[in-house]
């Protein structure tokens, strides 16, 4: 599976404009294999976010992203992406079968478990299982992220850092999810502001 022609074009466009304006700190990407599989899991804060994750490895990152994104007025952009749209409105069991193939061809998904931007007052909203699924059915490992600060024009308020590569250890889903929320919560408050 070759990379998007679009994504190869458009990431270090956006890094030429994303870098000046504002400034990310990225902690410990270098633990974003250079070849293998992975899943990215982190949360959701803002918009910008694919843009920060995007940022964090040269490698092609395939989202996990909401299927309006790709239905709708930029779906010819969008769809050229690479991105896996999922349907929040109706659970088809699609996305999961989907970011497995992807992470079979020793591939990265990217995926915010949250499914949408956290504006609660929570440190994080429950994560939703696809990332840990996608991860168990393809033995994948999972690089847990926390985004942190605020997107503020010309001045480093935010970051994004990476955890260690974990691999689920088992099929409980349940108990798979709460260690992957704890580790992303561990992150925002060691490296929060």
């Amino acid at each position: 599976m070759k990379d998007p022609i679009v994504y190869k074009i458009v990431r270090p466009l956006l890094a030429l404009w994303f870098f000046p304006t504002y400034r990310p700190q990225i902690i410990n990407n270098n633990i974003i294999p250079k070849k293998e599989k992975a899943v990215l899991a982190g949360n959701h804060v803002s918009k910008k976010d694919g843009f920060i994750l995007g940022a964090s490895t040269k490698r092609c990152i395939r989202f996990i992203a909401k299927d309006e994104l790709t239905n709708g007025p930029a779906r010819f952009f969008f769809k050229r992406l690479g991105l896996i749209p999922v349907n929040r409105r109706i659970h088809d069991g699609s996305v999961v079968p989907a970011a497995v193939e992807v992470l079979n061809k020793d591939l990265l998904i990217g995926v915010f478990p949250e499914s949408t931007i956290n504006k609660t007052s929570d440190i994080i909203m429950p994560f939703k299982t696809g990332a840990i699924r996608m991860a168990i059915i393809s033995k994948s490992p999972i690089i847990p992220f926390a985004i942190t600060g605020e997107y503020t024009i010309f001045k480093k308020n935010v970051k994004i850092v990476f955890g260690e590569l974990y691999y689920p250890k088992t099929n409980n889903i349940e108990k798979e999810i709460k260690i992957l929320e704890n580790k992303v919560i561990d992150l925002i408050k060691k490296y929060g502001e």
